[in-house]
């Protein structure tokens, strides 16, 4: 009987964590970046690489940083979710096009509208990993004085959109 207790006992446990880890989400991943200031960027605009655009122009502002590419499938998903967001003028969205091919981006955004006042074109991916950027699409809240208070992973939806990211951006537009 005794030999049988010590492997019932770490099936029991196995188990037991296996039923835990199946009711998380894994797109709430905590960040370690929340609360923290946000990595300073400068990078070229996705219509005009003559132009800058940088984190530091945003200083003062609260926004959403969106870190997108025409080869995401969840970007095609959270798209209108964004379209909508951008259109209620609740936040501005800013893009960061990452690991993409300028003109097939440029593409993607005729084809299905363009939610950003400017987009940032991060070929190489470094402004992606400064951000821990795990895969596009992410989307980071960013309070005014460039800190870092909500990280999304994976596509935005309407109910994320107005029950976190709304709620949060009116807070800290009334700090």
């Amino acid at each position: 009987m005794n030999r049988f207790l010590l492997p019932l006992s770490i099936f029991i446990v196995v188990v037991v964590f296996l039923g835990v880890g199946l009711r998380l989400n894994p797109r709430e991943i905590p960040s370690p970046l929340v609360g923290k200031a946000a990595p300073d960027f400068s990078q070229p605009q996705l219509y005009d690489s003559a132009n800058v655009f940088s984190s530091t122009d945003l200083k003062g502002k609260v926004w959403l940083l969106n870190f997108w590419a025409s080869w995401c499938s969840g970007c095609r998903t959270e798209h209108p979710v964004l379209m909508e967001l951008a259109k209620s003028g609740e936040v501005p969205i800013y893009g960061m096009d990452y690991k993409d091919q300028r003109d097939e981006a440029m593409t993607w955004l005729r084809r299905w509208g363009n939610p950003y006042p400017v987009v940032g074109v991060d070929d190489a991916g470094r402004v992606g990993i400064n951000y821990g950027v795990y895969g596009v699409p992410e989307t980071y809240v960013i309070d005014k004085q460039g800190v870092i208070r909500y990280k999304q992973i994976g596509p935005l939806d309407p109910d994320t959109v107005a029950k976190k990211i709304l709620p949060l951006v009116k807070q800290l537009e009334s700090q």
